[in-house]
């Protein structure tokens, strides 16, 4: 005679074995995926898992190649076999977004075709989830489009910041862009708001930047000789008074938070930003609507490396930022102290299109 307890409890093994044995995957990597880091081809593989838990699963071992440990920034290769463990989902996570709570998204494509997505990026959204964001830019263009294989981020975006993201439809594009930006090729402008008159001119500013993780998590950058080699060249293209000017800036790297810094660094601090902004100056850009960081990235533009095709696209100033400027225009007409600096910057769409560089000085401020 059996024990009823050890017949439920031999039951529940049971079932805990088999479903282990239905979860359980091995992909093997086709050439598409050559070269992708580990820890992303799992965060694609395991959706809805926390990067944090994929790490885990990194490190313990329960994910192997080729039958062997492999860390997270293991490169992949065609004909490598992953093992995918068997992961427990949480409620929350085993429900992903229906493509109806994203179906917004879709009228922020501003460009599409079979290599390339760009997204006009709205501001408070995150390119991806993470850390307390369970839903960014990626996963919700995933769901918008479950069809599609290949979905990854050719760069990234501040999430205060809005406009242009590029996004790759096969690991191929994302290679040969990836290959793009670290040659330079790749000519990013923002349009920015900052504190005073600009009057460092069209300059370039060339000062290191060094990434440091407080205990909280929180990333902060500083300028620093023992950093990164950073640029970014600033151009003023309008002036409110002795309050604010509106500039370009053009970035020849993508440091983290790489404007901001270097603005503050050139004692103009971007309004509205809360890390290295000034917050006397926050609070008075507040009086003209101001909600966010006044930072947008208004302009892609670059030449396919296979072919030498150039490529480029804009994304208007959205209506919020738009609405500041007027407000900071009126109260100048007000004053009566008329314009100062440069005209008013043209469409995003003349500013899209290729320039030279120009004349400008080097500078480190």
């Amino acid at each position: 005679m059996h024990n009823l307890a050890d017949l439920v409890g031999n039951e529940r093994a049971k079932r805990a074995v088999e479903q282990g044995k239905k979860t359980v995957e091995h992909r093997e990597v086709d050439g598409e995926f050559e070269g992708q880091r580990l820890d992303n081809f799992l965060i694609a593989c395991l959706k809805g898992v926390p990067r944090s838990h994929v790490y885990r699963l990194i490190r313990s071992g329960q994910v192997r190649v080729n039958s062997g440990r492999a860390g997270p920034s293991y490169r992949l290769r065609a004909g490598d076999r992953v093992r995918v463990p068997p992961v427990g989902r949480s409620a929350a996570a085993a429900a992903p977004a229906a493509p109806a709570s994203v179906a917004w998204l879709a009228e922020r494509i501003i460009y599409e075709d079979q290599r390339l997505l760009v997204l006009d990026k709205p501001a408070g959204l995150a390119v991806h989830g993470g850390s307390g964001v369970t839903l960014g830019c990626i996963e919700a263009l995933r769901v918008l489009r479950p069809e599609q294989k290949t979905l990854e981020l050719v760069h990234r975006l501040d999430r205060g910041t809005s406009g242009c993201l590029l996004v790759a439809k096969r690991r191929s594009v994302l290679r040969a862009l990836h290959a793009v930006l670290r040659e330079g090729g790749m000519e990013k402008r923002y349009l920015a708001l900052v504190r005073g008159i600009w009057e460092h001119g069209d300059v370039e500013i060339d000062a290191p930047l060094d990434v440091r993780r407080r205990k909280q998590g929180e990333v902060v950058v500083r300028v620093d000789d023992a950093g990164k080699f950073a640029s970014s060249r600033f151009r003023r293209v309008d002036a409110f008074g002795s309050v604010a000017s509106l500039v370009e800036v053009s970035i020849a790297t993508g440091r983290t938070h790489q404007i901001r810094v270097h603005a503050a660094h050139a004692g103009h601090p971007l309004a509205g930003d809360e890390r290295y902004g000034d917050p006397a100056f926050n609070e008075a850009m507040q009086a003209y609507g101001l909600k966010r960081i006044f930072l947008h990235a208004a302009a892609v533009a670059f030449d396919w490396p296979d072919s030498g095709e150039p490529f480029a696209v804009s994304a208007p100033l959205p209506a919020e930022l738009k609405d500041v400027l007027q407000a900071l225009d009126r109260e100048q007409a007000d004053r009566g102290r008329g314009r100062e600096g440069s005209r008013r910057p043209k469409s995003a769409a003349d500013r899209s299109k290729r320039s030279g560089r120009g004349s400008g000085s080097r500078k480190r401020v």
